[in-house]
């Protein structure tokens, strides 16, 4: 059994999740202790718990410490099979991070499946619905994994209630070269808003049109039915040649539109600025299908707490090694090959 100390590092529910990812996929049994030990309320919570029940259903194994509050879990998985899996966190917690656990072990499958889960779809501490359609899946589907992803409905926080449904292919992990993002096609801000008034979203795309030279196409007020809310986030898509880069702020009660604008801003140019192309989110996303498939390699931003943990978390379970070199000033490459 593989024993990991879910304190390490940044201490968070990534390292758990990685690691009944990785379990479920190699086959080998897996113990996390002291689980979410560097968070305020450490242990599982409904979205932490909710991926272990389907880390559990999906591979057919036997799990201890499948409850809130548990600072401890076990897996032994068994065989994965696809199939159709309709799963529900029970809170506004993370859809796209219970399907971030289960989705390299579905893709590896022998057999087609479809996963529906309801729970938050925008999340400000998780990677949203739009991040993973339009940044993530497509260089999924480059290296060989076919994943189709649709919204069924918005789910904020506290409300919840949203569902995703992915429809996932059997298929392969296989190599990523990404040093650059080619030439740029368009750029787009989009403000969202749930039982919000109207002019929050035109005061957000007022903001980025000026800090990030947007023209009146460039934006878009998306407002949503009655009864999803309230809730506002923006976003900024920056279509590249060779990918696309998502990035994402959240509004929140007592701040002000033109703030939440700015703070996304200064995630954009941060980004353009560097010249690179995978944003830290995306890394993070991108190591684990790369380890476990051919590898390859990327040039992103100065690697965060989170993807030093997932190093860490891969190393524990597979040959292949995670290098990075700094090129320069929040400038790296990552390089995913054997030892």
């Amino acid at each position: 059994m593989i024993e990991i100390d879910g304190s390490a590092g940044e201490g968070g529910g990534q390292i758990l999740r990685s690691s009944l990812a990785l379990a479920m996929v190699t086959g080998q049994a897996v113990r996390v202790d002291r689980v979410r030990a560097g968070r305020q309320k450490p242990g599982l919570r409904r979205q932490h718990l909710a991926a272990v029940e389907a880390a559990a259903r999906v591979s057919n194994g036997r799990v201890t410490g499948a409850e809130l509050g548990s600072t401890r879990v076990e897996l032994e998985p068994g065989p994965v099979v696809g199939g159709t899996f309709e799963l529900s966190i029970g809170s506004a917690g993370s859809a796209s991070l219970v399907l971030a656990t289960i989705l390299p072990a579905l893709v590896l499958a022998d057999e087609p499946s479809v996963v529906t889960i309801e729970g938050g779809t925008h999340n400000p501490l998780a990677p949203t619905f739009e991040f993973l359609r339009f940044s993530l899946l497509p260089l999924l589907h480059r290296m060989g994994a076919e994943v189709h992803l649709r919204l069924l409905r918005h789910g904020f926080y506290p409300r919840g209630g949203g569902r995703v449904r992915a429809e996932i292919q059997p298929g392969q992990f296989g190599e990523l070269q990404l040093d650059s993002l080619g030439a740029r096609q368009w750029k787009r801000a989009t403000s969202t808003v749930a039982d919000l008034p109207q002019h929050v979203a035109r005061r957000e795309l007022d903001t980025l049109a000026k800090k990030l030279r947007l023209s009146p196409a460039d934006l878009i007020e998306e407002v949503l039915p009655p009864g999803l809310g309230p809730a506002n986030l923006c976003r900024v898509e920056l279509q590249h040649e060779n990918a696309t880069a998502v990035f994402t702020e959240h509004g929140e009660k007592g701040l002000l539109a033109e703030t939440v604008a700015a703070r996304l801003a200064n995630q954009v140019r941060r980004f353009e600025k560097a010249g690179v192309a995978v944003d830290e989110h995306l890394a993070d996303q991108l190591l684990l299908p790369m380890a476990l498939g051919e590898g390859g390699r990327f040039t992103t931003l100065a690697p965060s707490s989170h993807t030093l943990s997932q190093v860490a978390v891969i190393e524990r379970f597979l040959d292949p090694s995670v290098r990075m070199t700094e090129l320069g000033h929040d400038r790296w490459l990552v390089e995913v090959g054997e030892r």
